[in-house]
């Protein structure tokens, strides 16, 4: 698959990746043994520089827009070439074969190539382990952060870049050093090859099960929850971020979870708190002065830190990391208006809208001028990850949810009480009863109010939440200016779905 004629370290434990990472001053240990490195100028995906080769397979199949950028066949052979002989020049490399898909049905093999063993590492916590009597790797990912690109020359935008080819099964990344453009290429050809060629609905959405095997789904963009409300110790964790459903149930993509750790708490998080110790890896993060102990609430990097650990990191994690046919899913939103409830109950139409929509609100930055909320429509909670048009993974829902009668809930993470800067954030253990009264089917019975704008019905109560709480206009001390806001954000769904136009 490539010919490389440097020292190859293949498939080396945690413990001698750690180990050369610390030899090589590009890393360094925390007080609870996790390795901490730094991921460079990139702390992020960087999605305008995300490349699928247009060719004969992907002409006519890929949705080229804005996160789908096009580029030629001569170019990615020049960027593979170019790529490998900057690798040949090095003294050594790391090297690792891995799967994805928990299911057996649909697992697909990986080599994974990097320039650095911190790399590796990821791929290491990220994906599954192999079996001994596995094929042959099918798809090799190489990562070079190192390695810069020249646009005149390579056919991208700037020196960094994710390149695909499906003809290929090949993901090239070059230039950036953050992690997660791995596991994010991963992601985009399982939401090409999973939907396309076996009719399973791709999702970026996390994924538990209760002691009764009932599974939930929880799809958000980053920063609603999506982590932190299915790290559950009450259920078992199948999956932080990316599942597939087919006819049998749903089954993680990867063999690892890769957490924000932004103001992490060990109080409302012990899960992934304890999961930050030896064999972990953090990115980004600052140590409190004097010491090794990481600041969690330091933003000074990035507010995108990170932690990678392999799901037996989790106490309760269930693997192999497949369960049955989902009984809810959870819709979140940070929504930083203050008009959504904190928890509402959604039609199957309804959940097709918001799915289409994948709605949250970022809350106003420092940037003069910036006085309102932002808000943010993401195409199925993960338009930068979704290769096909989005009415491929809208239908495949959709058909789920009527063939399984699945029960979908929209849950507000963000503002109550008035828009940021005005509100407060809703407190995670009300989120956390509301999701647990919802599963447990204690909100079957009670009484529902339609949200006058929105449409979503709304509990009137909720086992240890306030009932004062549950509809937001009444938390909001005029409701003219509920209604006005309300009426706004309403106005900004409309237009972004008058734009996607999918389900025509």
């Amino acid at each position: 698959m490539i010919d490389l004629k440097v020292k190859v370290h293949y498939q080396l434990p945690a413990e001698k990746l750690v180990e050369q990472t610390l030899e090589r001053n590009e890393g360094v240990l925390n007080d609870t043994g996790a390795l901490i490195i730094s991921t460079g100028a990139f702390t992020g995906r960087s999605p305008a520089d995300k490349f699928i080769v247009k060719d004969e397979i992907t002409e006519n199949t890929v949705d080229w827009n804005k996160f789908n950028h096009p580029i030629g066949k001569d170019s990615f052979e020049k960027l593979k070439n170019d790529i490998v002989n900057y690798l040949n020049t090095k003294n050594e490399v790391w090297m690792r074969d891995a799967c994805v898909c928990a299911s057996p049905d649909f697992n697909l093999t990986l080599r994974v190539v990097n320039e650095h063993p911190a790399g590796n590492h990821f791929a290491l916590n990220m994906f599954i382990e192999p079996k001994r009597d596995s094929q042959k790797p099918e798809w090799l990912i190489i990562q070079a952060p190192g390695f810069k690109a020249d646009p005149k020359e390579h056919g991208t935008r700037q020196r960094n870049f994710t390149v695909v080819s499906f003809t290929h099964k090949t993901i090239l990344i070059g230039g950036s050093g953050y992690t997660g453009e791995i596991k994010k290429g991963v992601f985009t050809i399982l939401n090409y090859i999973l939907p396309l060629q076996y009719s399973v609905l791709s999702m970026h959405c996390s994924a538990n099960e209760g002691v009764n095997g009932d599974t939930a789904l929880f799809f958000g963009l980053s920063g609603t929850g999506k982590t932190t409300l299915s790290s559950d110790p009450e259920r078992s964790l199948i999956g932080d971020d990316e599942h597939g459903w087919d006819d049998k149930g749903i089954f993680n993509f990867e063999g690892g979870c890769y957490a924000k750790v932004i103001n992490l708490s060990k109080e409302y998080e012990p899960q992934i708190f304890n999961a930050i110790r030896e064999g972990a890896l953090v990115e980004n993060t600052k140590f409190i002065n004097g010491s090794n102990m990481i600041d969690f609430a330091n933003k000074e990097i990035t507010e995108n830190t990170r932690v990678s650990y392999p799901l037996n990191y989790i106490s309760n994690a269930k693997i192999p990391s497949f369960s049955g046919i989902p009984t809810n899913i959870f819709f979140l939103t940070c929504d930083a208006y203050g008009v959504f409830p904190p928890i509402s109950k959604l039609t199957a139409e309804q959940a097709m809208y918001y799915f289409i929509s994948g709605y949250t609100a970022k809350i106003a930055g420092t940037e003069e001028g910036v006085t309102e909320p932002q808000v943010t429509f993401s195409a199925c909670f993960g338009a930068p990850f979704l290769p096909l048009h989005p009415s491929v993974y809208a239908m495949l829902l959709q058909d789920k949810l009527e063939k399984y009668n699945t029960k979908v809930w929209m849950i507000n993470t963000g503002w109550t009480g008035g828009a940021f800067g005005v509100g407060s954030r809703i407190k995670l253990p009300y989120t956390r009863a509301m999701i647990n009264a919802a599963l447990a089917g204690k909100l079957d019975h009670v009484d529902y109010k339609a949200h006058p704008i929105f449409g979503m019905m709304i509990p009137q109560t909720c086992p240890g939440v306030p009932s004062t709480m549950l509809n937001p206009a009444d938390t909001w001390k005029s409701q003219d200016q509920y209604n006005k806001i309300a009426a706004l954000l309403a106005h900004k769904f409309e237009e972004n779905y008058k734009q996607c136009s999918v389900l025509t």
